[in-house]
Parts: structure tokens; C-alpha cells; sequence
């Protein structure tokens, strides 16, 4: 028998470690059975989300023509903003005198700031990359401007955003291996420096006010390089990681061969984020293959330039085929969109660059992709995911068959 003092050991020790385990920043409640989609709970300062979850991109703290309003109503949990655009315009000052990101712009939900290393491949703001830092031309006074890692987790912190992310080098698919195996290399030195930064500018904060902070791998479409960043990045203690460099125009099966290695590294109770990756299909492959987040400007792009999501697939609003037609967008969708305009109206009014028409053409596809990803999760929950995205898959063309625009 155990004695008194041992039971009461083993009784505090339990408690210390289910206190813990309640205190992870990220929990796995449910797991698909024949798929490695997951549902899981992200603990952030502003409170739990649910996972996966998809973020609408809001570059200046604004999603293009859709405001704070729209997004909470279409049951927007998360969005993503840039923190070197916001550096410049507006300036952290201004931003983190009003009391940070989610006062500024009204949002209660969880906010991630990108570090702005996609900007990189902006003409009008990239100078070069060094060693220890971006430099960037100011478009507004046309100084130069030179972001190092410490500098973007000052920067992030200043905005008061839920998760930050590692500033990062991104090639692009079609640079040199080399090229790429440099920007692998620079992306781990980077990643190093913000988490000691990081965690010093934190350390007197309390564990539960405490930003997030997510790494970020890259890689290309090369399979040892892929491998090397995942495993040096998972070597150090992320809240979370990130796959960076996809989603660019690369054939979807490099894509999806691309999440598998790295995923197949990452830490198992960590959350798993696809940069830039907006297209239905993309999402719910990327879903069974166990990422659980999601950004990109792809729903609303698409929208402003008439291509909209449909339960069928994507659609053409502009083909003069809709000119007198007084259906819905989608029949099947519930957003107000739906119920209340035709596609007759929608076309006309994207044809005439009208706001309005770009608000209701983005609202429809975000709103499709919100429900889209609620219906997977329903279906993570009954474990018959594999099912889900086989029946979705048969009846979504990912493709316009009626592109003949006029």
C-alpha cells in the first residue's frame, strides 16, 4: 500500500499536471478515423478558438469593401493583418494608443499580424535582404527602412495582436534551388532571433495576456529543403508553425505533397498554418492532411473580379448568361446575399465597378468559406470526414465553365 504522504504526492502532481495540460495553448478534443483532420481549441489573450478556422485577409485592419460588422455577422472568428503596413500607415503609435489592433478596427476576434516578409516581393517597397534584416523604401517619403527580426516582434507586440508571426524570407517556386536553400537558411536565423526577442519582451507579462508567436518554414517545392526547415524550425519551442511558400500557382499535388512532409515533422499538439491558401478544395485536402489554419485574399479577390463560390463550383457573375436571371447566387447558401439579390443584380453591378457590387460579391464568397469550413468541422466531429470532402469534391466543379465574359 502506498502511504499517506505518497498518495498526497501523487494526488498534488496529478493536479500540477492536468492545471497544465488545461493551460496548453492548443488542445486537440476531436480527431477524424480515417483522415488526420482534427478539431482543435487555440487559447489566445482574446480567448479560445476553434480550429480550423480560416482568416480573411485585412491588410490595413480592413478586409476590402467588408467591414468589422460584416465579418462578425457572417461568424468571422479570426482575421490577419500586416504589421509592416501598419508601421508605415497609420504608425503602432497611433494604434497602440487606442488600446491595440481589436479597439482600432472593432474586431473581437482573434488577430494574427503577418511580418510583412511577403513584402518582399513588392517593387514598390523591397530594397534588398541582408543578413540580419529587410530593407524596405517608405512609399509615402521614399526613405529607406530596415526591418530586422527584433524589430518586426516590437512592431507586432506595439499592435497588441493575438499571434505574431516570424519575419521570414519567401522565394518564390520558381527561384533557384539555391536561391531557395538561402532564404531556408535566413528564414532559421530570423526565426531564432524573434523567439529570443520575443520572450524577452514578454517575460514580466502574465502567462494568459501573453501574444502568440508562430514560426514559419519555406522550402519550395523541394523535398529535402521542406525537410530541413521543418525540422530545424520544430526545433525551437513555437506556439505554433507555419508552412509558408505554397500556394502560389505550383501543381496542387507538389502542394499537398509539400503539407505532408511537413506536417509529418511539426510537433503532433501544435497548430498547423497554410499560408495563403484560400481556394475550397485546397482547404478541405489541406484539412484531412491536419492543418488547421488558413489565410488568403483569394475569396474576395476572386470576387471583385466575378468569379464566385457556389455549392456546384465557382461561377462567372459576368457571362452574359446571367443578364436576366433573378436566382440567387447559390440556392443553397444562407448569407443575405443570397436571400435577398439576384444574379441579374450582382452582375450588374460588378459591370459597373460599384462598391456595393464588390461588397456583395466578397461578402457571398467569405460567407461560403465560413460555412464551408463549419460544415467540415461537423463532420470531423461525426468522423466521417473522408465521406465529407468525397461528396463535396463530386459536386463542386473547381473550375468556370462559363468564363465567356461580355
Amino acid at each position: 500500500m502506498c502511504s499517506l504522504k505518497t498518495q498526497k504526492f501523487r494526488i498534488e502532481y496529478l493536479f500540477i499536471l492536468s492545471y497544465s495540460l488545461y493551460k496548453m495553448a492548443f488542445k486537440i478534443p476531436h480527431k477524424d478515423s480515417k483522415t488526420k483532420a482534427r478539431i482543435g481549441e487555440l487559447l489566445t489573450k482574446s480567448g479560445k478558438i476553434e480550429t480550423p478556422f480560416f482568416m480573411p485577409v485585412a491588410t490595413k485592419t480592413s478586409v476590402k469593401y467588408i467591414s468589422s460588422e460584416d465579418l462578425i455577422s457572417m461568424k468571422t472568428k479570426a482575421i490577419i493583418s500586416n504589421s509592416f503596413i501598419l508601421f508605415l500607415r497609420p504608425g503602432t503609435k497611433i494604434i497602440k494608443k487606442i488600446g491595440g489592433i481589436s479597439k482600432f478596427m472593432s474586431f473581437p476576434g482573434t488577430i494574427f499580424t503577418d511580418s510583412g516578409g511577403f513584402q518582399m516581393y513588392s517593387p514598390n517597397l523591397y530594397v534588398e535582404s541582408k543578413e540580419s534584416g529587410v530593407v524596405f523604401k517608405d512609399p509615402f517619403g521614399g526613405n529607406k527602412l530596415f526591418i530586422t527580426p527584433e524589430e518586426s516582434m516590437k512592431i507586432q507586440l506595439d499592435l497588441g495582436a493575438d499571434v505574431a508571426m516570424c519575419l521570414d524570407t519567401m522565394p518564390l517556386i520558381e527561384h533557384s534551388k539555391s536561391s531557395i536553400a538561402e532564404a531556408v537558411r535566413k528564414t532559421t536565423l530570423w526565426a531564432k532571433k524573434c523567439k529570443k526577442t520575443h520572450d524577452d519582451l514578454q517575460k514580466n507579462i502574465q502567462k494568459n495576456k501573453k501574444q502568440l508567436l508562430f514560426g514559419i518554414t519555406q522550402g519550395g517545392t523541394h523535398q529535402d529543403l521542406r525537410e530541413l526547415s521543418a525540422k530545424q524550425i520544430s526545433e525551437i519551442d513555437f506556439d505554433g508553425y507555419a508552412i509558408g511558400g505554397l500556394a502560389l500557382g505550383e501543381p496542387k499535388e507538389e502542394e499537398y505533397k509539400m503539407i505532408d512532409i511537413a506536417k509529418s515533422i511539426f510537433p503532433k499538439n501544435k497548430p498547423i498554418y497554410l499560408m495563403g491558401a484560400g481556394n475550397p478544395i485546397e482547404i478541405l485536402e489541406s484539412i484531412s492532411r491536419g492543418v488547421d489554419i488558413f489565410d488568403s485574399r483569394f475569396p474576395t479577390q476572386s470576387a471583385r473580379r466575378g468569379t464566385l463560390f457556389t455549392s456546384k463550383g465557382r461561377i462567372s457573375i459576368t457571362n452574359s448568361k446571367y443578364k436576366f436571371n433573378k436566382k440567387p447566387i447559390d440556392p443553397l447558401c444562407n448569407c443575405f446575399v443570397c436571400k435577398n439579390y439576384s444574379k441579374s443584380y450582382i452582375r450588374y453591378l460588378l459591370s459597373q465597378n460599384e462598391g456595393t457590387g464588390f461588397r456583395l460579391a466578397s461578402y457571398h464568397n467569405l460567407y461560403f468559406l465560413q460555412n464551408l469550413i463549419e460544415k467540415a468541422k461537423e463532420a470531423i466531429k461525426k468522423k466521417s470526414y473522408k465521406e465529407f470532402i468525397k461528396k463535396f469534391k463530386y459536386q463542386y466543379k473547381d473550375y468556370i465553365t462559363d468564363a465567356n465574359r461580355s
